[in-house]
Protein backbone atom coordinates (compact mmCIF):
# COMPACT_ATOMS: atom_id res chain seq x y z
CA UNK A 1 0.00 0.00 0.00
CA UNK A 2 1.23 3.45 -0.75
CA UNK A 3 1.98 5.62 2.47
CA UNK A 4 -0.47 8.36 3.15
CA UNK A 5 0.89 11.84 2.06
CA UNK A 6 1.61 15.01 4.30
CA UNK A 7 1.93 18.53 3.24
CA UNK A 8 4.45 20.89 4.90
CA UNK A 9 3.55 24.54 4.04
CA UNK A 10 6.83 26.07 5.45
CA UNK A 11 10.33 24.93 5.58
CA UNK A 12 10.79 23.12 9.18
CA UNK A 13 14.35 21.94 10.32
CA UNK A 14 14.61 19.23 7.75
CA UNK A 15 15.96 16.95 10.62
CA UNK A 16 12.45 16.99 12.68
CA UNK A 17 10.45 16.76 9.27
CA UNK A 18 12.55 13.47 8.50
CA UNK A 19 10.65 11.72 11.55
CA UNK A 20 7.50 11.38 9.02
CA UNK A 21 9.28 10.11 6.15
CA UNK A 22 8.74 6.53 7.63
CA UNK A 23 4.87 6.92 7.62
CA UNK A 24 4.34 9.62 5.23
CA UNK A 25 5.09 10.25 1.84
CA UNK A 26 6.39 13.93 2.87
CA UNK A 27 5.94 17.05 0.45
CA UNK A 28 7.85 19.85 1.92
CA UNK A 29 8.34 23.23 0.74
CA UNK A 30 11.43 24.49 0.43
CA UNK A 31 10.70 28.18 0.37
CA UNK A 32 8.72 30.70 2.28
CA UNK A 33 6.01 32.05 0.89
CA UNK A 34 2.13 32.75 1.20
CA UNK A 35 -0.36 30.84 -0.70
CA UNK A 36 -3.57 31.85 -2.27
CA UNK A 37 -6.98 30.24 -1.09
CA UNK A 38 -7.40 27.72 -4.29
CA UNK A 39 -3.05 27.45 -4.00
CA UNK A 40 -4.10 26.06 -0.33
CA UNK A 41 -6.83 24.20 -1.56
CA UNK A 42 -4.66 22.55 -4.26
CA UNK A 43 -1.92 21.14 -1.95
CA UNK A 44 -4.85 19.95 0.33
CA UNK A 45 -6.92 17.91 -2.20
CA UNK A 46 -4.06 15.05 -2.21
CA UNK A 47 -2.55 15.12 1.45
CA UNK A 48 -3.40 13.17 4.31
CA UNK A 49 -2.35 15.51 6.83
CA UNK A 50 -0.78 19.06 6.84
CA UNK A 51 1.28 20.86 8.83
CA UNK A 52 1.02 24.53 8.59
CA UNK A 53 1.76 27.82 9.49
CA UNK A 54 -0.71 30.72 10.90
CA UNK A 55 -0.90 32.43 7.30
CA UNK A 56 -2.33 29.73 5.97
CA UNK A 57 -6.13 29.84 6.59
CA UNK A 58 -7.81 26.51 6.75
CA UNK A 59 -11.65 26.67 6.33
CA UNK A 60 -14.77 25.40 4.84
CA UNK A 61 -13.17 26.19 0.99
CA UNK A 62 -10.05 24.53 0.98
CA UNK A 63 -11.25 22.01 2.97
CA UNK A 64 -13.96 21.33 -0.01
CA UNK A 65 -11.83 18.97 -2.21
CA UNK A 66 -10.06 17.75 0.71
CA UNK A 67 -11.48 14.00 0.29
CA UNK A 68 -8.47 12.01 2.16
CA UNK A 69 -7.55 14.83 4.55
CA UNK A 70 -7.22 13.63 8.45
CA UNK A 71 -5.82 15.72 10.10
CA UNK A 72 -3.79 19.46 10.24
CA UNK A 73 -1.31 20.62 12.29
CA UNK A 74 -1.20 24.09 13.05
CA UNK A 75 2.37 25.99 14.02
CA UNK A 76 1.70 28.20 16.18
CA UNK A 77 -0.41 28.32 19.93
CA UNK A 78 -3.00 30.78 18.49
CA UNK A 79 -5.45 29.24 15.66
CA UNK A 80 -7.27 31.98 14.45
CA UNK A 81 -6.21 30.80 10.59
CA UNK A 82 -8.14 27.27 11.74
CA UNK A 83 -11.54 27.40 10.64
CA UNK A 84 -12.22 24.46 13.61
CA UNK A 85 -15.67 24.28 12.93
CA UNK A 86 -15.01 23.59 9.47
CA UNK A 87 -12.53 20.94 9.97
CA UNK A 88 -14.47 19.17 12.99
CA UNK A 89 -17.58 19.56 10.26
CA UNK A 90 -15.35 17.61 8.01
CA UNK A 91 -14.31 15.13 10.27
CA UNK A 92 -10.59 16.38 10.18
CA UNK A 93 -8.73 16.66 13.57
CA UNK A 94 -6.49 19.58 14.28
CA UNK A 95 -3.38 20.91 16.70
CA UNK A 96 -1.57 23.59 17.68
CA UNK A 97 1.61 24.04 19.86
CA UNK A 98 0.90 25.40 23.17
CA UNK A 99 3.00 25.37 26.20
CA UNK A 100 6.47 24.87 25.00
CA UNK A 101 6.95 28.38 24.05
CA UNK A 102 5.68 30.08 27.23
CA UNK A 103 8.93 31.15 28.74
CA UNK A 104 10.91 32.30 25.25
CA UNK A 105 7.60 34.73 24.81
CA UNK A 106 7.73 36.08 27.80
CA UNK A 107 11.30 36.78 27.26
CA UNK A 108 10.43 38.79 24.53
CA UNK A 109 7.76 40.59 25.73
CA UNK A 110 10.43 41.59 28.01
CA UNK A 111 12.37 42.54 25.81
CA UNK A 112 9.47 44.08 23.58
CA UNK A 113 8.73 46.26 26.96
CA UNK A 114 11.81 47.47 28.02
CA UNK A 115 12.41 48.67 24.19
CA UNK A 116 9.68 51.17 23.75
CA UNK A 117 9.96 52.42 27.46
CA UNK A 118 13.28 53.03 26.97
CA UNK A 119 13.67 54.14 23.46
CA UNK A 120 15.64 51.63 22.39
CA UNK A 121 14.47 51.03 18.72
CA UNK A 122 14.59 55.26 18.26
CA UNK A 123 18.23 55.52 19.41
CA UNK A 124 19.46 52.77 17.71
CA UNK A 125 18.45 54.34 14.50
CA UNK A 126 19.90 57.21 15.23
CA UNK A 127 23.05 56.45 15.89
CA UNK A 128 23.19 54.06 13.00
CA UNK A 129 21.91 57.44 11.08
CA UNK A 130 25.12 59.54 12.51
CA UNK A 131 23.88 61.93 14.67
CA UNK A 132 25.55 61.17 17.47
CA UNK A 133 27.79 64.26 17.57
CA UNK A 134 27.30 64.35 21.48
CA UNK A 135 24.08 63.86 24.23
CA UNK A 136 22.18 66.60 26.13
CA UNK A 137 22.03 65.27 29.85
CA UNK A 138 18.28 65.75 29.24
CA UNK A 139 18.02 64.30 25.81
CA UNK A 140 16.62 60.42 25.03
CA UNK A 141 14.61 60.40 28.53
CA UNK A 142 12.62 57.63 28.45
CA UNK A 143 10.17 55.38 30.94
CA UNK A 144 11.51 53.64 33.79
CA UNK A 145 10.51 49.84 34.33
CA UNK A 146 11.49 48.76 37.82
CA UNK A 147 9.35 49.43 40.74
CA UNK A 148 6.29 50.58 37.58
CA UNK A 149 3.04 48.95 38.00
CA UNK A 150 2.75 46.11 34.86
CA UNK A 151 -0.61 45.43 33.48
CA UNK A 152 -1.27 42.09 31.90
CA UNK A 153 -4.44 42.07 29.82
CA UNK A 154 -4.77 38.32 29.25
CA UNK A 155 -3.38 35.67 31.97
CA UNK A 156 -3.11 32.14 30.48
CA UNK A 157 0.29 30.66 31.12
CA UNK A 158 2.02 33.09 28.80
CA UNK A 159 0.65 36.11 30.89
CA UNK A 160 1.41 34.39 34.26
CA UNK A 161 4.91 33.66 32.87
CA UNK A 162 5.42 37.52 31.78
CA UNK A 163 4.19 37.94 35.47
CA UNK A 164 6.54 35.55 36.91
CA UNK A 165 9.60 38.19 35.60
CA UNK A 166 8.22 41.13 37.50
CA UNK A 167 9.36 39.83 40.41
CA UNK A 168 13.53 41.05 39.26
CA UNK A 169 12.31 44.07 38.54
CA UNK A 170 10.51 44.66 41.58
CA UNK A 171 7.56 45.76 40.09
CA UNK A 172 3.52 44.88 41.16
CA UNK A 173 1.41 43.45 38.96
CA UNK A 174 -2.14 43.73 37.72
CA UNK A 175 -4.44 41.75 35.37
CA UNK A 176 -7.44 41.37 33.89
CA UNK A 177 -9.04 37.84 32.69
CA UNK A 178 -12.05 36.56 31.15
CA UNK A 179 -11.97 34.82 34.88
CA UNK A 180 -10.28 35.05 37.63
CA UNK A 181 -7.17 32.63 38.63
CA UNK A 182 -7.07 30.43 41.68
CA UNK A 183 -5.53 32.55 44.53
CA UNK A 184 -2.62 30.22 44.24
CA UNK A 185 -1.32 30.88 41.07
CA UNK A 186 -1.60 34.95 41.57
CA UNK A 187 0.24 34.22 44.75
CA UNK A 188 3.11 32.46 42.71
CA UNK A 189 2.96 35.08 40.14
CA UNK A 190 2.70 38.25 42.67
CA UNK A 191 -0.49 39.66 40.65
CA UNK A 192 -3.62 41.17 41.34
CA UNK A 193 -6.87 41.19 39.59
CA UNK A 194 -8.46 44.13 38.56
CA UNK A 195 -11.63 45.11 36.18
CA UNK A 196 -10.45 46.34 32.92
CA UNK A 197 -11.17 50.08 33.43
CA UNK A 198 -8.87 49.69 36.32
CA UNK A 199 -6.51 48.03 35.10
CA UNK A 200 -6.28 50.57 31.94
CA UNK A 201 -6.37 53.48 34.29
CA UNK A 202 -3.69 52.16 36.99
CA UNK A 203 -0.72 50.25 34.68
CA UNK A 204 2.26 52.20 33.71
CA UNK A 205 3.20 49.44 31.02
CA UNK A 206 0.50 46.98 29.44
CA UNK A 207 1.19 44.00 28.09
CA UNK A 208 -1.65 42.01 25.67
CA UNK A 209 -1.53 38.20 25.56
CA UNK A 210 -5.32 37.26 25.03
CA UNK A 211 -6.71 35.46 22.05
CA UNK A 212 -8.04 36.81 18.65
CA UNK A 213 -11.73 36.25 18.53
CA UNK A 214 -14.49 38.45 17.29
CA UNK A 215 -15.13 39.36 20.81
CA UNK A 216 -11.19 40.69 21.23
CA UNK A 217 -11.46 42.46 18.11
CA UNK A 218 -10.04 46.12 18.73
CA UNK A 219 -10.55 45.54 22.40
CA UNK A 220 -8.10 48.15 22.41
CA UNK A 221 -9.22 50.57 20.55
CA UNK A 222 -9.63 55.13 20.80
CA UNK A 223 -11.64 54.97 23.88
CA UNK A 224 -9.65 52.27 26.15
CA UNK A 225 -6.05 54.27 25.06
CA UNK A 226 -7.51 57.37 26.05
CA UNK A 227 -7.82 55.68 29.57
CA UNK A 228 -4.49 55.04 29.98
CA UNK A 229 -1.85 57.39 31.38
CA UNK A 230 0.14 59.89 29.08
CA UNK A 231 3.41 58.11 30.04
CA UNK A 232 2.01 54.25 29.67
CA UNK A 233 3.63 51.91 27.28
CA UNK A 234 1.11 49.38 24.93
CA UNK A 235 2.60 45.84 24.12
CA UNK A 236 1.27 43.30 22.09
CA UNK A 237 2.58 40.07 21.66
CA UNK A 238 -1.11 38.24 20.99
CA UNK A 239 -2.43 39.09 18.30
CA UNK A 240 -3.21 41.45 15.23
CA UNK A 241 -6.88 42.77 15.34
CA UNK A 242 -6.73 43.08 19.12
CA UNK A 243 -5.36 46.86 18.89
CA UNK A 244 -7.19 49.34 16.23
CA UNK A 245 -3.84 50.05 14.50
CA UNK A 246 -4.88 53.06 13.60
CA UNK A 247 -6.77 54.06 16.67
CA UNK A 248 -2.82 53.51 18.38
CA UNK A 249 -0.88 55.46 15.56
CA UNK A 250 -2.99 58.62 16.55
CA UNK A 251 -2.25 57.80 19.87
CA UNK A 252 0.78 57.84 19.91
CA UNK A 253 1.47 60.95 17.41
CA UNK A 254 -0.87 62.83 19.65
CA UNK A 255 0.93 61.73 23.22
CA UNK A 256 -2.19 59.84 24.32
CA UNK A 257 0.17 57.25 25.61
CA UNK A 258 4.17 57.41 25.38
CA UNK A 259 5.26 54.26 23.33
CA UNK A 260 4.60 50.62 22.13
CA UNK A 261 5.88 47.59 21.42
CA UNK A 262 4.77 45.52 18.70
CA UNK A 263 4.82 42.27 17.34
CA UNK A 264 1.48 41.23 15.61
CA UNK A 265 -0.75 43.72 12.93
CA UNK A 266 -4.02 44.11 11.79
CA UNK A 267 -3.47 42.57 8.11
CA UNK A 268 -0.22 41.64 8.52
CA UNK A 269 2.86 41.29 7.26
CA UNK A 270 1.57 44.72 5.92
CA UNK A 271 1.71 47.28 8.58
CA UNK A 272 -0.67 50.55 9.30
CA UNK A 273 1.61 53.51 7.03
CA UNK A 274 1.00 55.87 10.26
CA UNK A 275 2.64 52.89 12.83
CA UNK A 276 5.75 52.73 10.68
CA UNK A 277 6.66 56.40 10.37
CA UNK A 278 6.44 56.94 14.16
CA UNK A 279 9.05 57.19 16.38
CA UNK A 280 7.88 56.03 19.63
CA UNK A 281 7.08 52.43 18.60
CA UNK A 282 9.08 49.20 18.13
CA UNK A 283 8.13 47.30 14.96
CA UNK A 284 9.04 43.42 15.08
CA UNK A 285 7.84 41.07 12.87
CA UNK A 286 5.94 38.06 14.89
CA UNK A 287 8.74 36.98 16.19
CA UNK A 288 8.27 36.33 20.41
CA UNK A 289 8.82 32.98 20.01
CA UNK A 290 11.55 32.87 17.46
CA UNK A 291 14.46 31.46 19.78
CA UNK A 292 15.88 27.84 17.94
CA UNK A 293 15.28 25.73 20.74
CA UNK A 294 11.44 26.91 20.85
CA UNK A 295 10.50 26.76 17.12
CA UNK A 296 12.60 23.19 16.93
CA UNK A 297 9.86 22.25 20.00
CA UNK A 298 7.05 23.80 18.07
CA UNK A 299 8.01 21.44 14.90
CA UNK A 300 8.79 18.45 16.92
CA UNK A 301 5.15 18.80 18.85
CA UNK A 302 3.18 19.34 15.41
CA UNK A 303 5.29 15.93 14.25
CA UNK A 304 4.07 14.10 17.21
CA UNK A 305 0.51 15.27 16.64
CA UNK A 306 0.38 14.11 12.75
CA UNK A 307 1.99 10.69 13.86
CA UNK A 308 0.03 10.15 16.58
CA UNK A 309 -3.44 10.97 14.65
CA UNK A 310 -2.05 7.66 12.16
CA UNK A 311 -1.79 5.67 15.03
CA UNK A 312 2.61 6.06 15.30
CA UNK A 313 5.04 7.53 17.51
CA UNK A 314 5.39 8.05 21.29
CA UNK A 315 1.66 9.48 21.31
CA UNK A 316 -0.12 6.50 18.62
CA UNK A 317 -3.69 7.16 18.55
CA UNK A 318 -3.54 10.14 20.94
CA UNK A 319 -2.50 13.25 19.71
CA UNK A 320 -0.63 15.70 22.38
CA UNK A 321 -2.45 19.15 21.63
CA UNK A 322 -5.70 18.26 19.38
CA UNK A 323 -7.85 20.91 19.50
CA UNK A 324 -11.00 19.06 18.50
CA UNK A 325 -10.62 14.86 20.17
CA UNK A 326 -14.17 13.82 19.12
CA UNK A 327 -13.26 13.67 15.62
CA UNK A 328 -10.68 10.73 15.95
CA UNK A 329 -12.49 7.95 17.39
CA UNK A 330 -9.21 6.91 19.10
CA UNK A 331 -8.39 10.33 20.23
CA UNK A 332 -7.78 10.90 24.16
CA UNK A 333 -6.75 13.49 27.01
CA UNK A 334 -8.28 16.67 27.27
CA UNK A 335 -8.67 19.34 24.62
CA UNK A 336 -6.46 22.35 24.74
CA UNK A 337 -8.94 24.92 22.72
CA UNK A 338 -10.19 26.84 26.10
CA UNK A 339 -6.76 27.28 27.32
CA UNK A 340 -4.13 28.06 24.51
CA UNK A 341 -4.25 31.60 22.83
CA UNK A 342 -1.17 32.65 21.50
CA UNK A 343 1.87 31.79 19.07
Amino acid sequence: MSKPRVWVSRPVFPDIVDRLRDVFDVHAETEERRYSSNEIATRLADADAAIVGLAERIDADALAGARRLRFVANLGVGYNNLDLDALTAAGVGASNTPDVLNETVADYAWALMLAAARRMGEAERWVRDGQWKGSRFEGWLGADVHGKTLGILGMGRIGQAIARRAAGFRSPVIYHNRSRLDPAIEHECGATYVDKATLLARADHLVLVLPFTPANRHVIGEAELKAMKPTATLTNIARGGIVDDAALARALADGTIAAAGLDVFEGEPQVHPALMALPNVVLSPHIASASRDTRRDMASLAVDNVLAAFGQGPHAGRPPTILNPGVLADAGGPSTHANTSLR
